[in-house]
């Protein structure tokens, strides 16, 4: 690593973060705390993720909202019944049609929240922690400077003892490690589970798709530079694993956000795959949107 990043790294990586919510709560000092959890079908697990946020809610969490881009289970109904506020993405910005992918509901997730700091948490996590949301929340409080939280953790694939994170080991990485060095520290830079400054948040623009991380990542540092940026160690994350197909289209959407960050032009259109049917590799091709919401300050401005 560059001497910066191992100077970062030393100094703003938690591995083994220990705040307890008392703690945390008298750091708060008058700033209240969102916690945002995006849901699509998620209504096997959403349920679970409440639950945990739950015990904070009224003492460090001042507000619990579940997202919802536009499920035809019952994640809605889950999510209510286990304690969450759940707005509909249609809800909120209204006048504008909504965009498909989860950027899209964790930037509108800023119109229907009032925390000065936000926490995401995805809705798919298996065995969630409370202590996900202490363990975000420290260097937001301890350090004014900080304006990024990442999360990171072991990932498990499957019945193996680590192997998730495709995308972040094979597009990811080698794209910051080539486009911006200074954030080759990063451990989980496509990771669901972070928090951040609603200033900030509201200051840049998000990604409609799956490249909302690597676009707050690559944002953060260049509006604030690498000491606003820390990472805490979450432990274990389990949650489900994606086709190499899905990862393909995930990939494609975060290379034109983070490209699109670094000064290159990158394009919406369709990318085109293989399948074996019948024995025969034949084309496959899937809409691949790359497409940004502005800034939120600039929307509440308008509307």
């Amino acid at each position: 690593m560059l001497p910066s990043v191992e100077a970062w790294f030393a100094s703003h990586t938690w591995q083994q973060p220990s705040w307890t919510p008392a703690e945390l709560v008298a750091l708060k000092r008058g700033r209240t705390v969102s916690v945002v959890l995006p849901a699509l079908n998620e209504e096997e697990t959403v349920g679970d993720v409440v639950s945990v946020v739950r015990p904070l809610l009224g003492t460090l969490v001042d507000e619990l909202v579940v997202m919802d881009s536009g499920s035809t289970d019952r994640t809605v109904e889950v999510a209510s019944a286990a304690g969450a506020r759940v707005v509909l993405r249609e809800d909120v910005v209204p006048w504008l049609e909504p965009l498909p992918g989860k950027g899209e509901v964790l930037w509108r997730s800023l119109a229907a929240t009032s925390g000065d700091l936000v926490v995401f948490l995805d809705s798919d996590l298996v065995d969630p922690e409370t202590a996900f949301v202490t363990a975000l929340l420290g260097p937001l409080l301890l350090d004014g400077g900080v304006h990024l939280v990442k999360g990171f953790y072991r990932r498990p694939l499957r019945l193996e003892s680590s192997g998730g994170g495709r995308v972040t080991e094979l597009v990811a990485r080698p794209l910051l490690n080539t486009l911006r060095p200074e954030l080759s520290g990063v451990v989980q830079p496509l990771g669901g589970e972070y928090a951040a400054t609603r200033s900030f948040l509201e200051s840049v623009p998000f990604a409609a798709g799956y490249g909302v991380e690597i676009g707050l990542l690559l944002d953060v540092h260049r509006v604030h530079g690498l000491s606003a940026l820390a990472q805490v160690n979450l432990g274990v994350r389990k949650h489900r694993n994606r086709s190499l197909l899905q990862l393909g289209a995930m990939s494609s959407q975060i290379m034109g956000t983070a490209l699109a960050r670094c000064g290159v032009e990158a394009e919406s259109g369709p990318l085109t795959q293989f399948v074996q049917v019948g024995g025969e590799w034949l084309p496959d091709s899937t809409d691949v949107l790359v497409a940004d919401r502005p800034p939120m300050t600039h929307v509440i401005e308008k509307g």
